[in-house]
Protein backbone atom coordinates (compact mmCIF):
# COMPACT_ATOMS: atom_id res chain seq x y z
CA UNK A 1 0.00 0.00 0.00
CA UNK A 2 1.28 3.45 -0.88
CA UNK A 3 1.78 6.16 1.74
CA UNK A 4 -0.09 9.42 2.10
CA UNK A 5 1.99 12.51 2.76
CA UNK A 6 1.76 16.10 3.78
CA UNK A 7 4.39 18.13 1.98
CA UNK A 8 5.43 21.25 3.86
CA UNK A 9 7.22 24.31 2.60
CA UNK A 10 9.86 25.43 5.11
CA UNK A 11 10.31 29.21 5.39
CA UNK A 12 7.05 30.93 6.35
CA UNK A 13 5.25 27.62 6.93
CA UNK A 14 7.37 25.78 9.52
CA UNK A 15 9.72 28.55 10.61
CA UNK A 16 9.78 32.32 10.53
CA UNK A 17 10.86 33.64 7.15
CA UNK A 18 13.96 35.76 7.82
CA UNK A 19 14.73 36.25 4.10
CA UNK A 20 17.56 34.01 2.99
CA UNK A 21 18.09 32.07 6.20
CA UNK A 22 21.79 31.26 6.27
CA UNK A 23 22.64 30.25 9.85
CA UNK A 24 21.05 27.76 12.23
CA UNK A 25 20.94 30.47 14.94
CA UNK A 26 18.40 32.39 12.82
CA UNK A 27 15.91 29.51 12.89
CA UNK A 28 12.69 30.13 14.85
CA UNK A 29 9.76 27.74 14.59
CA UNK A 30 6.33 29.26 14.12
CA UNK A 31 3.80 28.70 16.93
CA UNK A 32 1.94 25.36 17.00
CA UNK A 33 4.07 23.80 14.24
CA UNK A 34 5.20 20.90 16.44
CA UNK A 35 1.63 20.12 17.47
CA UNK A 36 0.45 20.30 13.85
CA UNK A 37 3.12 17.87 12.68
CA UNK A 38 2.37 15.50 15.59
CA UNK A 39 -1.31 15.42 14.60
CA UNK A 40 -0.48 14.83 10.94
CA UNK A 41 1.87 11.96 11.77
CA UNK A 42 -0.61 10.46 14.23
CA UNK A 43 -3.04 10.18 11.29
CA UNK A 44 -0.46 8.01 9.47
CA UNK A 45 0.76 10.64 7.00
CA UNK A 46 4.40 10.99 6.05
CA UNK A 47 5.65 14.54 6.67
CA UNK A 48 8.01 15.75 3.96
CA UNK A 49 9.64 19.18 3.79
CA UNK A 50 10.13 20.59 0.26
CA UNK A 51 12.02 23.86 0.10
CA UNK A 52 13.60 26.10 -2.53
CA UNK A 53 17.10 27.03 -1.38
CA UNK A 54 18.54 29.38 -3.99
CA UNK A 55 20.92 30.63 -1.28
CA UNK A 56 23.13 27.77 -2.45
CA UNK A 57 23.08 28.90 -6.11
CA UNK A 58 23.80 32.44 -4.88
CA UNK A 59 26.81 31.17 -2.94
CA UNK A 60 25.42 32.51 0.36
CA UNK A 61 25.66 29.11 2.06
CA UNK A 62 26.98 25.63 1.32
CA UNK A 63 25.13 22.31 1.21
CA UNK A 64 26.80 21.52 4.55
CA UNK A 65 25.52 24.72 6.17
CA UNK A 66 22.03 23.94 4.90
CA UNK A 67 22.30 20.44 6.38
CA UNK A 68 23.19 22.03 9.73
CA UNK A 69 20.10 24.29 9.53
CA UNK A 70 17.92 21.27 8.75
CA UNK A 71 19.42 19.27 11.61
CA UNK A 72 18.68 22.17 13.97
CA UNK A 73 15.11 22.29 12.67
CA UNK A 74 14.73 18.54 13.27
CA UNK A 75 16.07 18.96 16.83
CA UNK A 76 13.69 21.85 17.53
CA UNK A 77 10.74 19.82 16.26
CA UNK A 78 11.88 16.75 18.21
CA UNK A 79 11.87 18.87 21.39
CA UNK A 80 8.15 19.40 20.67
CA UNK A 81 7.60 15.69 20.04
CA UNK A 82 7.40 16.08 16.26
CA UNK A 83 9.44 14.55 13.46
CA UNK A 84 9.65 14.84 9.69
CA UNK A 85 10.27 11.86 7.44
CA UNK A 86 12.40 13.60 4.83
CA UNK A 87 13.65 16.98 3.64
CA UNK A 88 14.08 17.75 -0.06
CA UNK A 89 15.57 21.00 -1.31
CA UNK A 90 16.24 22.65 -4.64
CA UNK A 91 19.62 24.45 -4.71
CA UNK A 92 18.98 26.02 -8.12
CA UNK A 93 17.88 29.43 -9.34
CA UNK A 94 17.19 30.35 -12.97
CA UNK A 95 19.05 33.69 -12.86
CA UNK A 96 20.76 34.28 -9.48
CA UNK A 97 24.30 33.09 -8.96
CA UNK A 98 27.03 32.45 -11.47
CA UNK A 99 27.80 28.75 -11.28
CA UNK A 100 26.39 25.44 -12.45
CA UNK A 101 23.38 25.80 -10.09
CA UNK A 102 22.13 28.83 -12.03
CA UNK A 103 19.69 26.87 -14.20
CA UNK A 104 16.01 26.36 -14.84
CA UNK A 105 15.23 23.00 -13.30
CA UNK A 106 12.32 20.67 -12.66
CA UNK A 107 12.70 20.72 -8.88
CA UNK A 108 12.34 24.42 -8.05
CA UNK A 109 8.79 25.20 -6.99
CA UNK A 110 6.40 25.91 -8.73
CA UNK A 111 7.70 22.85 -10.59
CA UNK A 112 6.70 19.54 -8.93
CA UNK A 113 10.08 17.77 -9.15
CA UNK A 114 10.72 17.51 -5.40
CA UNK A 115 7.25 16.03 -4.83
CA UNK A 116 7.75 13.51 -7.64
CA UNK A 117 11.14 12.52 -6.23
CA UNK A 118 9.71 12.07 -2.74
CA UNK A 119 6.76 10.09 -4.12
CA UNK A 120 9.14 7.69 -5.84
CA UNK A 121 11.58 7.32 -2.95
CA UNK A 122 8.97 7.13 -0.15
CA UNK A 123 6.23 5.26 -2.05
CA UNK A 124 3.76 8.16 -1.78
CA UNK A 125 0.36 8.33 -3.48
CA UNK A 126 0.31 11.97 -4.57
CA UNK A 127 -3.44 11.91 -5.27
CA UNK A 128 -4.01 11.17 -1.57
CA UNK A 129 -1.50 13.74 -0.35
CA UNK A 130 -1.41 17.46 0.49
CA UNK A 131 0.97 20.35 -0.22
CA UNK A 132 1.05 23.20 2.31
CA UNK A 133 2.86 26.49 1.90
CA UNK A 134 2.79 30.26 2.22
CA UNK A 135 3.35 31.07 -1.47
CA UNK A 136 1.41 30.50 -4.65
CA UNK A 137 4.47 28.69 -6.01
CA UNK A 138 3.90 26.06 -3.29
CA UNK A 139 0.28 25.72 -4.34
CA UNK A 140 1.21 25.47 -8.03
CA UNK A 141 3.75 22.76 -7.23
CA UNK A 142 1.19 20.74 -5.30
CA UNK A 143 -1.43 21.12 -8.02
CA UNK A 144 1.05 20.04 -10.71
CA UNK A 145 1.81 16.91 -8.67
CA UNK A 146 -1.89 16.08 -8.20
CA UNK A 147 -2.08 16.91 -4.49
CA UNK A 148 -4.71 18.86 -2.62
CA UNK A 149 -3.31 22.18 -1.43
CA UNK A 150 -3.46 24.59 1.48
CA UNK A 151 -2.18 28.15 1.78
CA UNK A 152 -1.18 29.31 5.26
CA UNK A 153 -1.40 33.00 6.12
CA UNK A 154 1.93 32.87 7.97
CA UNK A 155 5.10 34.02 6.19
CA UNK A 156 4.09 35.54 2.85
CA UNK A 157 0.69 33.82 2.89
CA UNK A 158 -1.49 36.80 3.75
CA UNK A 159 0.12 38.83 0.93
CA UNK A 160 -0.05 35.93 -1.51
CA UNK A 161 -3.74 35.46 -0.71
CA UNK A 162 -4.40 38.98 -2.03
CA UNK A 163 -3.05 37.87 -5.42
CA UNK A 164 -5.70 35.18 -5.83
CA UNK A 165 -8.04 36.42 -8.49
CA UNK A 166 -9.82 33.43 -9.89
CA UNK A 167 -6.77 32.21 -11.79
CA UNK A 168 -5.73 28.60 -12.24
CA UNK A 169 -3.61 28.59 -9.07
CA UNK A 170 -6.16 28.22 -6.32
CA UNK A 171 -5.58 26.45 -2.98
CA UNK A 172 -8.19 23.99 -1.74
CA UNK A 173 -8.18 25.82 1.58
CA UNK A 174 -6.65 28.88 3.23
CA UNK A 175 -5.93 28.86 6.95
CA UNK A 176 -4.26 31.10 9.54
CA UNK A 177 -1.48 28.60 10.36
CA UNK A 178 -0.24 25.03 10.05
CA UNK A 179 -2.26 23.77 13.01
CA UNK A 180 -5.52 24.86 11.37
CA UNK A 181 -4.40 23.23 8.12
CA UNK A 182 -3.64 20.02 10.03
CA UNK A 183 -7.21 20.00 11.37
CA UNK A 184 -8.53 20.50 7.84
CA UNK A 185 -6.36 17.68 6.49
CA UNK A 186 -7.51 15.30 9.22
CA UNK A 187 -11.13 16.17 8.44
CA UNK A 188 -10.52 15.59 4.70
CA UNK A 189 -8.84 12.27 5.41
CA UNK A 190 -11.61 10.93 7.65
Amino acid sequence: MRNRAVFLDRDGTINEDVHRLSRAEQLRLLPNVGEAIKQIRAAQFKVVVVTNQAVIARGTISHEALAEIHETMREMLQAQGATVDAIYYCPHHPTAGNGPLTISCHCRKPQPGMLFQAAEELNIALEHSFMVGDKLSDIASGQAAGCRTALVRTGYGAEEEKQLNGGSIRPDTIAPDLLEVAKWILHQAS
